[in-house]
C-alpha cells in the first residue's frame, strides 16, 4: 500500500451517538496530521455519520461529520470507534448488514475499543486474534467464542482487520496504520 499513487486513498471514520470521545478523536489527531502534514502520501480522512448530521459523543462533546455513511467516498480503511454507543448498534440489524457491506469492500477495517464488539456481532472476527477495552473482553468471547482473544495487546493487526484495545490504544492503532501504509519514518 505504500509508494506514489495518482489518487486519493480515502480513511473514513465512523461517528455514532455515544461514541467516546478519544476513540474517533485520538486517531482523528494522528491520521490528520499526518495527511494534512504529507499530502505527497496520497492520504485524505474524513469523518461520517449514519445521516451526515453531527453526533452527541459520550460526555456531552458534539462532532460533526463530513458524510454520510450513504455519501462517503470509496474507503481504503474504515475506523470504528467504540463507547457506550455500540451496545446498540452491536444489536442493530441495519449496522450490522451495513458493517459487513463495508468489509467486502473496504480493504482495511479498523476498530478502537468496543468497536470490535460490533465487528464481533458482524461475524467479521470470527476465528481470527482480537482485542477490545479490557472491561469487554469477556462480551468479545460471549459474542463468538471462535475470536482468539488477546486481553494483553494494545492492538491485533491480523491482515485486512485491525482491532485495539481501550481508548489511548486506539492512538497506537493509529500510530501503526501509519507505519503500515506509509513507513515507519512517518509515525
Amino acid at each position: 500500500m505504500t509508494g506514489p499513487r495518482t489518487s486519493t486513498r480515502n480513511l473514513g471514520l465512523l461517528l455514532f451517538d455515544d461514541v467516546e470521545e478519544l476513540d474517533a478523536v485520538g486517531p482523528w489527531e494522528v491520521l490528520s496530521y499526518w495527511t494534512l502534514h504529507h499530502p505527497e502520501d496520497g492520504w485524505s480522512i474524513s469523518c461520517l455519520s449514519r445521516d451526515g448530521e453531527p453526533v452527541l459523543a459520550a460526555k456531552g462533546l458534539t462532532l460533526a461529520a463530513h458524510h454520510s455513511m450513504s455519501s462517503a467516498p470509496p474507503l481504503d480503511v474504515l475506523i470504528h470507534p467504540g463507547g457506550q454507543g455500540t451496545r446498540s448498534l452491536m444489536r442493530n440489524p441495519e449496522h450490522l448488514a451495513w458493517v459487513r457491506v463495508q468489509a467486502a469492500a473496504v480493504p482495511l477495517m479498523t476498530s478502537v475499543c468496543t468497536g470490535a464488539l460490533v465487528y464481533a456481532a458482524a461475524g467479521l472476527l470470527a476465528g481470527r486474534p482480537a482485542t477490545t477495552h479490557w472491561e469487554s473482553l469477556d462480551l468479545l468471547h460471549e459474542l463468538d467464542p471462535t475470536i482468539q482473544v488477546r486481553p494483553d495487546a494494545r492492538f491485533v493487526d491480523d491482515g485486512n482487520v485491525i482491532t485495539s484495545a481501550g481508548v489511548s490504544a486506539g492512538i497506537d492503532m493509529a500510530l501503526h496504520l501509519v507505519a503500515r501504509v506509509a513507513g515507519v519514518d512517518r509515525a
